[in-house]
């Protein structure tokens, strides 16, 4: 059975930032799906312990005060969320994450923080991960336009119903995936584990072509680093 066919857990998180090693974890969500339809869902509200920014709410609907009033600790939820996917690994579970470093790296960065064990542990691998928006930076390079979920959904022909919630965006990532294994038989045929690393290496090639882009323009040091799906520590 080809991979996409398989069972699959779509991942998201919603947080209080933009930046993966000071943000926060506000809410989570695993979804099983198994031929494209949920069969298991699982989500968290956290208190994350920070003031939520209010254009941070703006996005995911999440305020400081509901986040303290309804939210469980932060350091429970971390330790959920972060077991749950190392469960999902250590089945062989393939792991789909939109944009994987960011939401990987905040989740083992949110480990640390509260002294759990790291997502990426010393000497196991982490994945299968699955990263549809890697794939399509990858597949169909000069497209123009954004490559957000939710363009990504328009150009795939998924429905996203309630972006930004982190159950809607994990689904939408999973069928995301699916759609490219579809459509690009290079992805659909692949074995799991060579289409994880054939992930890594296009997501370098695509870090280095934006740093020299950003370069070229006079940009600011970009803040680019070329590890996936986790970014690296010393970065």
């Amino acid at each position: 059975m080809a991979w996409h066919e398989d069972l699959l857990v779509g991942f998201d998180l919603e947080t209080t930032g933009t930046d993966p090693r000071q943000a926060r974890i506000v809410t989570a969500a695993v979804t099983e799906v198994k031929a494209g339809e949920p069969i298991r869902h699982r989500a968290w509200l956290a208190d994350p312990g920070v003031p939520i920014p209010a254009e941070t709410t703006a996005i995911h609907g999440v305020s400081t005060e509901r986040a303290a009033a309804q939210g469980r600790p932060a350091p429970e939820v971390v330790a959920e969320v972060a077991d749950a996917v190392r469960g999902y690994w250590a089945a062989g579970v393939p792991v789909v994450v939109y944009n994987a470093p960011f939401d990987l790296t905040l989740l083992d960065q949110e480990s640390r923080r509260y002294a759990l064990p790291p997502l990426a542990a010393p000497g196991a691998r982490t994945g299968p991960v699955i990263d549809p928006l890697v794939m399509d930076r990858a597949l169909d390079k000069y497209r123009r336009g954004k490559r957000t979920l939710e363009a990504a959904c328009a150009v795939y022909g998924v429905t996203l119903e309630g972006a930004h919630d982190a159950g809607a965006d994990a689904l939408a990532a999973v069928r995301v995936a699916r759609a490219l294994a579809a459509k690009y038989a290079q992805v659909g045929s692949a074995d799991l584990w060579a289409l994880h690393e054939s992930q890594r290496g296009w997501y370098a090639a695509w870090a280095q072509d934006f740093t020299s882009w950003l370069r070229r323009k006079g940009s600011a040091e970009p803040d680019v680093d070329p590890h996936w799906p986790l970014r690296s520590a010393a970065a």
